[in-house]
């Protein structure tokens, strides 16, 4: 029996969209290195090191941030339960908006995504460095 799929990606994206503030590439170049503001990646660590990161962005791989950000968490991470907010960004807007949404229902706040993505940035001209950073910095 074939799969019935009953809430396509596109449907998703929609109720997240609808639900979530959504950043242009450059309201969020205009908060990078702000201290009440963190940048956070979610992309792969392959697409980081193929593509590069924005300087002073905390990784968080996709699939961990649930575990992550939840303070009861074996896997909490205690920059989560700082008083900044928390702009998401993947490759080019997708996966951080499915994200943004999750982690608003969670109780995250205030919490962002940047349209477009790292692409968007790239392609604005925005700061990126090389991936693995050098031991030592944030990320």
């Amino acid at each position: 029996m074939a799969q019935t799929i009953v809430k396509t990606v596109k449907s998703m994206l929609a109720e997240a969209n609808a639900d979530i503030v959504t950043l242009s590439v450059e309201e969020a170049m205009s908060r990078h290195g702000r201290e009440d503001v963190l940048l956070i990646d979610i992309r792969d660590p392959r697409e980081l090191e193929r593509e590069g990161a924005v300087p002073g962005a905390f990784h968080a791989p996709r699939g961990m941030l649930e575990f992550w950000i939840d303070p009861e968490s074996p896997y909490f991470k205690p920059v989560f339960g700082e008083d900044k907010q928390f702009i998401f960004f993947c490759a080019g807007g997708m996966r951080s908006a499915l994200t943004t949404k999750t982690l608003q229902d969670m109780g995250l706040k205030p919490v962002a995504h940047v349209a477009g993505g790292f692409g968007a940035w790239k392609a604005a001209g925005g700061p990126v460095e090389t991936y693995p950073r050098d031991e030592g910095k944030k990320g």
